[in-house]
């Protein structure tokens, strides 16, 4: 059996325990983002890392964050089709603030012809999301559509772009929406993607919970309190956040699929054991004005940065943009084409990095 069978035999099994109790983590999501109404917000050391590193990766290519990347294409979708109106699906739009921000700097860019269809299963957040864009003047622009993402189907040829904002990692079924996607794409349309590609449920693979594990054991224990569990973690634990929801359910399946279905004409992966010590979890723990913090966040970043640019460690996070097309693939570094940055699930790494 080659890797990729045994890989597809592993998202089989996951696809199976997940399907009895679907309804129930549909439940769970709603619930968990009913209230929410800010689902990006990040502690200060966040800000801190990726301020001093990934704006530096981001910047050769035109953009620094997130934002400006999904910006930056759309313009230059906006500009070539100047004569007709831009449809611009966003895939699991939650609260449908970063399309609001999108559509504000489209307009302030001269651009008016677009418009942006936020699908999402949670009423709640559509909700939001409308009280947003008539607040910003621009509810013409954006239009909501309340299914479940998993079963979406729209029409052939139908959208100029697509856009996926940290929502794939919530996909069970992944197949069947990249399928959907490629077919809703017109001939010269764009995927454009910021999302999770690590371990399923957001856990390390063991090469990277060894190096993950090596620096907790400096933290002094203020450090280790864990802001969702609401409890001290002496010892760093392997979370698995998709035992009960939708969290990370396929995450290492999102880039081996999308190699498969479409072309990467733009691929920017980075951090794995970085994140955390910087993420919501633990990362209100450090203070990110201190120098023996900063310090600490700065080695975790060396080591992390010198094990993906070393095929030791493979990333979880990335940017990219994809198409139906082929050609070349515009990469950060020629060890980090997407290819080489899947880790297998039965992948046998070395003992010591």
């Amino acid at each position: 059996m080659s890797i990729f069978q045994r890989a597809r035999k592993v998202a089989r099994e996951v696809v199976a325990r997940v399907r009895p109790n679907y309804q129930r983590r549909i439940e769970i999501e709603l619930k968990n983002y009913q209230q929410c109404g800010n689902v990006h917000e990040l502690p200060d050391i966040f800000h801190y890392w990726s301020n001093k590193y990934l704006v530096p990766m981001m910047q050769p290519f035109g953009f620094t964050n997130p934002d400006d990347f999904f910006l930056e294409f759309l313009k230059r979708l906006a500009s070539k089709h100047s004569e007709s109106e831009i449809r611009i699906a966003s895939i699991g739009s939650g609260n449908s603030d970063l399309e609001v921000r999108l559509a504000s700097r489209l307009v302030a860019a001269g651009h008016d012809h677009f418009i942006f269809e936020c699908l999402d299963i949670n009423p709640a957040m559509h909700e939001r999301g409308r009280a947003l864009a008539l607040a910003a003047g621009l509810e013409k622009h954006l239009s909501f559509v309340q299914a479940d993402f998993n079963a979406w189907a729209p029409g052939p040829d139908t959208y100029q772009a697509i856009i996926a904002n940290q929502s794939l990692h919530h996909v069970v079924e992944l197949e069947a929406l990249f399928t959907s996607i490629k077919k809703g794409l017109k001939d010269d349309g764009l995927f454009l993607v910021s999302d999770m590609i690590g371990r399923n449920g957001h856990m390390r693979w063991p090469e990277a919970l060894l190096v993950v594990k090596q620096f907790w054991a400096e933290l002094p224990e203020r450090y280790k309190f864990n802001h969702h569990m609401n409890r001290i973690e002496k010892k760093f634990v392997n979370h698995n956040c998709a035992r009960w929801g939708f969290e990370g359910i396929r995450a290492q399946d999102i880039l081996p699929l999308l190699l498969d279905c479409f072309h990467f004409e733009f691929f920017l992966p980075y951090g794995n054991v970085i994140f955390p010590f910087v993420d919501r979890g633990f990362g209100h723990n450090f203070d990110a004005n201190a120098e023996w913090d900063r310090n600490f966040i700065d080695r975790v970043h060396l080591a992390d940065e010198e094990g993906l640019l070393s095929s030791r460690l493979k990333p979880t996070s990335m940017l990219a943009v994809l198409s139906k097309g082929d050609g070349q693939t515009l990469v950060r570094h020629e060890n980090l084409h997407a290819k080489n940055c899947i880790r297998w699930p039965n992948h046998k790494p070395a003992k010591r990095l």
